[in-house]
């Protein structure tokens, strides 16, 4: 018996390929199982909870400190008898928020539709974890009735006279002003470095010889919160910044873009609701459904193609069968009532004509006044006349 040649295992490589051991054992073609894959463990790591910004000890609610004679609760502040600067009189924020360490979850993540922080915007909420409300910027997919804030607070049919405030529900406000901007070469920057912190920014104007700035965020909710993380805090400088809401601007490009912008939000937000096989039909991106638009609108006629406006008409004289559908039933249902009414009216004018002749119809009262039949009177006894009259007597005989 021949001896079988015995032979090393072959390794086979490929590009893309791991490689796998081949081991042929005597005369029986027995074949070695490929070597185990290495299996790489992806590990995510969770998102940390929300830590508290401040001891909870040092929480005092303290009144403002009294600088006028009366108390204004709709301004919370003093009023009437200052005299000082209401500028230099603003003092600094007792914190701030800080997005890199304090973001985190918290009871809110668990309930869908919750509400941001006020307390972590400014940097001074005690729970943490235990918070009842979101510690995290706003986003895009952060959507709120157009009555509240992002931080659930109702909004006021105007603005106040320091336009400071929650704002108005009648103007979508991104725009926030920033006063008392300490100037210097680079105040640009720096306004630009600290506000954009807070989400996206569309837009920055910075008056430099006047230290007044104007930021105009993407998201109005990251302005709502830009607003009350920034108010009476301080950029590179020891100023206390005046941050409010900047008043509608008046010039007519402005407007414009803002007029485009909303509606471009209102056409995605018609996209985000309408199937994507529609929206890609409609726009034309779809190629299949532009060649079936283009041999259904052609209505077997070579080389015609109807506009928009005939091959999408609904109605029981449309030209695609497809409009017409569901129309049928309505159009016999106006003509049964159409008849209905025809029958009430001849029914109702039957009666009146009836109740206005009595038991002649107004044919034959029509045909009596043509004739214009007059019935002959009795003639009446002439009358006497003369000086007596007037003087008359019950006895014949006189």
């Amino acid at each position: 018996m021949a001896d079988v040649e015995t032979r090393p295992d072959a390794a086979i490589e490929g590009a893309d390929h791991d490689t796998q051991d081949l081991a042929v054992i005597g005369a029986s073609n027995e074949v070695a199982p490929p070597a185990e894959k290495k299996v790489k463990k992806i590990i995510r790591r969770k998102k940390r909870p929300a830590r508290p910004q401040i001891d909870p000890d040092l929480i005092k609610s303290e009144p403002p400190p009294q600088t006028g004679n009366v108390f204004n609760i709709w301004y919370n502040k003093w009023s009437g008898g200052d005299r000082e600067d209401k500028y230099l009189s603003q003092t600094h924020a007792k914190g701030r928020c800080n997005v890199a360490q304090d973001t985190g979850y918290t009871r809110a993540d668990s309930r869908p539709g919750s509400y941001f922080c006020l307390f972590f915007a400014r940097g001074i909420c005690p729970k943490g974890q235990d918070c009842d409300y979101l510690h995290r910027l706003p986003g895009i997919h952060d959507l709120f009735s157009p009555n509240v804030d992002c931080f659930g607070r109702d909004k006021f049919s105007d603005y106040r006279d320091d336009m400071g405030g929650v704002g108005s529900f009648t103007r979508q406000n991104r725009t926030i002003y920033v006063g008392r901007i300490h100037v210097t070469d680079d105040i640009e920057e720096i306004v630009a470095r600290h506000f954009a912190e807070w989400g996206q920014v569309e837009r920055t104007r910075v008056l430099n010889t006047r230290g007044v700035g104007f930021i105009t965020y993407s998201n109005e909710a990251n302005a709502q919160f830009a607003k009350e993380a920034m108010a009476h805090q301080s950029l590179d400088h020891e100023e206390v910044l005046n941050v409010r809401w900047a008043t509608a601007d008046p010039n007519p490009m402005a407007q414009k873009r803002e007029a485009r912008r909303i509606e471009e939000q209102a056409a995605e937000a018609i996209r985000k609701a309408l199937p994507a096989e529609f929206v890609a039909e409609i726009e034309g991106k779809d190629p299949e459904a532009r060649k079936r638009r283009k041999l259904e609108s052609s209505y077997g006629l070579e080389g015609y193609e109807a506009p928009d406006e005939v091959h999408f008409a609904r109605g029981p004289n449309a030209v695609n069968p497809r409009g017409r559908e569901g129309y049928e039933l309505e159009h016999e249902q106006r003509l049964m009532l159409e008849a209905a009414e025809a029958e009430f009216v001849a029914e109702a004018q039957a009666q009146e004509e009836q109740q206005a002749g009595g038991i002649l119809s107004s044919s034959t009262l029509a045909a009596l006044q043509a004739a214009q039949v007059s019935v002959a009177s009795k003639p009446k006894a002439a009358v006497p006349s003369g000086p007596l009259v007037a003087y008359d007597s019950d006895d014949d005989s006189d």
